[in-house]
């Protein structure tokens, strides 16, 4: 007996975007401090484009080791205010065949950052962390000046501010 043909095609729900505003918004829970996240910026000279882009790398804490995850993140940068908000928007997988240990992380890439800049780590309950860094691209240095968690209620640590020398790459003169 043969299937019935459909006379119209399903319609597919459509899924809800998270909005990096109603994250900011948002009032997060009470719960303990702890780190689950690092954000450690870096110089990264791409050989393809030959450019020099400032990386703000975010990685967690745990490590995965049957899926490959990556974070994905929504990132904005406010000249004016010389900010850096950079929002978690939750984990998804990489398409690997081979299964590996390692961290979770995501890229972020910046052209033509000079001075001190806020880094503004954002999750998706609410909770946010920030530091400032001075780039300092004629010295080939990345200082970072403050770490601090704006006033928010409930506002709580979940992400560690470091700047990781051993990742800078430079163009070969």
């Amino acid at each position: 007996m043969p299937l019935k043909k459909p006379e119209d095609i399903p319609k597919i729900p459509k899924t809800r975007k998270k909005r990096p505003e109603a994250a900011k918004a948002a009032i997060p829970q009470k719960k303990e401090d702890k780190i689950e996240y690092v954000c450690k910026p870096a110089f990264k000279y791409d050989e393809t484009l030959r450019k020099l882009f400032y990386l703000v790398r975010l990685e967690t804490i745990a490590e995965f080791t049957s899926f490959a995850y990556e974070i994905s993140v929504d990132s904005h940068i406010d000249r004016k205010e010389r900010e850096i908000e950079i929002t978690i928007l939750g984990l998804q997988t990489n398409m690997s065949y081979l299964p590996n240990i390692a961290r979770a992380k995501a890229d972020c890439l910046f052209e033509d950052l000079i001075g001190e800049y806020t880094v503004h780590v954002i999750k998706q309950d609410g909770a946010i962390n920030s530091a400032v860094f001075n780039f300092n691209i004629y010295k080939k240095e990345i200082k970072l000046v403050e770490k601090f968690m704006p006033p928010k209620k409930n506002n709580r640590l979940f992400c560690d501010f470091e700047v990781d020398e051993s990742e800078f790459s430079f163009p070969q003169e």
